[in-house]
């Protein structure tokens, strides 16, 4: 009986010990086997791997891209103009015995520090060379400026076994200080910008109207130029008429002629005139004849 216990225990323990010197690389992940901190093993092949038990332990690190996001720095640029800067990286564990050997049991935490000590002087760097303005940083042109910040920090990042794939500008912005200054500047830009539309639109606006004052005058002149014409010749024709008719019988032109003065003459309810009876004036109200052929007589008197 005993030694059936013995046998079941020996059994176990030899299971026990098979167990934990065998382990399962996932497909997402490397592994280190470690004796006493070193490494004794790379296993990068997903499947089955073995180790020494109680002796040799594995250290699990994630082949997959990973994410950093820095922290948000002040860069300047050529024209001195500074702006905010937060950016993001992709990298992935390239060389994981390098990794180990650069960053020790820390992992990912203490290569995520040093990775973003790479990237910030790169930001820097590239974004603050000779010849890269705000403007250029906040146009298209920044994704070639992009590209060389991601290869500078790729260069450095091999050291610590890492391969950076990406780097992106998530925000570029003007530090606080600076906001209300420039959205001064902004707002008097539009201003100047508003008052020379205006001032054209004024100028625009006097020009069409000269122009339709010009038209004005030039119409009013030939209505009134044709309207002249047109009366000169409507008196022409009415002192032909009239000189027609005093050539026909003077005495009765000279007839029609008084009694429209006096019709002019002798108006209202209350004219008055102070002249002599014996003026021309009164010459067909005073007893006198037409003596000619027009058939005209003044009332005999009594």
């Amino acid at each position: 009986m005993n030694r059936m216990m013995y046998a079941l225990i020996a059994v176990f323990l030899i299971a026990a010990v098979l167990l934990s010197s065998i382990f399962i690389v996932d497909e997402r992940e490397k592994a280190l086997v470690l004796q006493f901190g070193q490494i004794r093993a790379v296993k990068e092949d997903p499947g089955l791997a073995f180790k020494i038990p109680l002796i040799q332990n594995v250290e699990r690190y994630d082949d997959r891209i990973l994410s950093l996001d820095t922290d948000a720095i002040e860069v300047t640029p050529s024209d001195d103009r500074r702006l905010v800067v937060d950016a993001f990286a992709r990298y992935r564990i390239a060389d994981v015995r390098r990794f180990r050997e650069a960053v020790g049991a820390a992992g990912i935490q203490a290569a995520e520090q040093r990775l973003q000590g790479i990237l910030n002087p790169q930001i820097r760097a590239v974004l603050g060379a000779e010849g890269v303005t705000s403007n250029t940083i906040l146009s298209a042109d920044r994704s070639s400026l992009m590209v060389r910040i991601r290869e500078l920090a790729d260069q450095r990042a091999r050291a610590l076994g890492l391969v950076v794939v990406d780097v992106r500008l998530k925000q570029t912005n003007l530090p606080t200080q600076n906001l209300d200054a420039t959205f001064d500047r902004m707002r008097a830009e539009r201003q100047r910008e508003a008052a020379d539309e205006r001032a054209r639109g004024e100028e625009a606006a006097l020009r069409v109207r000269a122009q339709a004052d010009r038209t004005v005058v030039e119409l009013v002149s030939e209505a009134r130029r044709e309207s002249e014409i047109t009366r000169g010749e409507a008196d022409a024709e009415r002192n032909a008429i009239f000189a027609s008719a005093f050539g026909a019988d003077e005495d009765f032109f000279e007839f029609y002629r008084s009694l429209t003065a006096y019709d002019r003459a002798l108006q209202g309810q209350n004219s008055t005139m102070v002249i002599s009876p014996d003026s021309e004036f009164f010459e067909f109200l005073n007893g006198s004849q037409v003596t000619s052929g027009s058939g005209i007589a003044a009332p005999a008197s009594e």
